[in-house]
C-alpha cells in the first residue's frame, strides 16, 4: 500500500487559532508509521495568554511552553518533517487554520501544503453516533489513547486514514479521498484560491 502522509495535530492556547501552543506529528510510509515527533510551541505575542477553558482541555500551562521555541522558530522543523506529504488532520480547517494564522501573527509566509480531513473520511467510511476523534479512532480499532494530547491524537488521525484506506481498498491517499468524496484542501502557495487560504478556522475541535 503507497499510502503516504504526515498526520498533524494543533493543540492552542486560548481560542485563537494564532495560539499554538503544542504540536503533534507522525509519519506514515506505505500505510505504517515510521517517525512521530511532539513539541512544544510559545504561542507569537499578543497570542500567548492561557484561557482555563483551553487548560482544562489539554492540561497545557504557560510555564509548560516558557521555554518552548516560538512559533517563527519551530515552524522550519514542522515544514522539514512533513516534507512534501499531504498532510491529515481531525477537521483539517481547524489545524490548517492554525498554521495559517500563527503564520500571519509572526508575520512570516504560510508553508504551502495539501491536506485531507479524516473527519470527512470516517463519514464516508463508518456509521457512527459520533465522528469525534475518540469515537472515529475506536471505530478503526485504535482505542485508549489520551485525547487532546497533541501527538496522541495525530497517531489516531493516521490511525482512521490507513484503516479507510484499506477498508476501501485505496492504495493512496488521493485515491481514498476520491472513494470517499472527500477534498483535498491546500493552504499558503498550494491554495487554488485566496479565499480558500484566508478562510478562517472554526473554532472547535472533533
Amino acid at each position: 500500500m503507497a499510502l503516504n502522509f504526515t498526520a498533524i495535530d494543533f493543540e492552542t492556547a486560548n481560542s485563537s487559532a494564532a495560539s499554538a501552543c503544542s504540536v503533534g506529528l507522525v509519519k506514515v510510509r506505505d500505510g505504517v508509521v515510521v517517525d512521530r515527533v511532539a513539541w512544544f510551541i510559545r504561542p507569537p505575542a499578543g497570542f500567548d495568554h492561557f484561557t482555563e477553558w483551553n487548560t482544562r482541555i489539554h492540561g497545557i500551562m504557560a510555564p509548560d511552553v516558557a521555554d518552548a521555541k516560538l512559533w517563527s522558530e519551530q515552524l522550519p522543523d514542522l515544514v522539514a518533517f512533513a516534507g512534501d506529504d499531504l498532510l491529515v488532520a481531525h477537521n483539517a480547517r481547524f489545524d490548517m487554520g492554525v498554521i495559517s494564522a500563527a503564520c500571519r501573527a509572526s508575520v512570516m509566509d504560510i508553508p504551502g501544503f495539501g491536506y485531507l480531513c479524516s473527519l470527512q473520511v470516517a463519514r464516508k467510511t463508518y456509521t457512527l453516533d459520533s465522528y469525534r476523534l475518540p469515537v472515529a479512532a475506536m471505530a478503526a480499532g485504535f482505542e485508549d489513547f489520551a485525547h487532546h494530547d497533541a501527538l496522541a491524537d495525530s497517531e489516531a488521525c493516521a490511525a482512521i486514514i490507513v484503516h479507510a484506506a484499506r477498508r476501501h481498498d485505496a492504495g493512496s491517499i488521493e485515491e481514498l479521498a476520491r472513494i470517499t468524496g472527500a477534498r483535498i484542501g491546500a493552504i499558503g502557495p498550494r491554495a487554488t484560491d485566496s479565499a480558500q487560504a484566508s478562510a478562517p478556522a472554526p473554532m472547535f475541535r472533533a
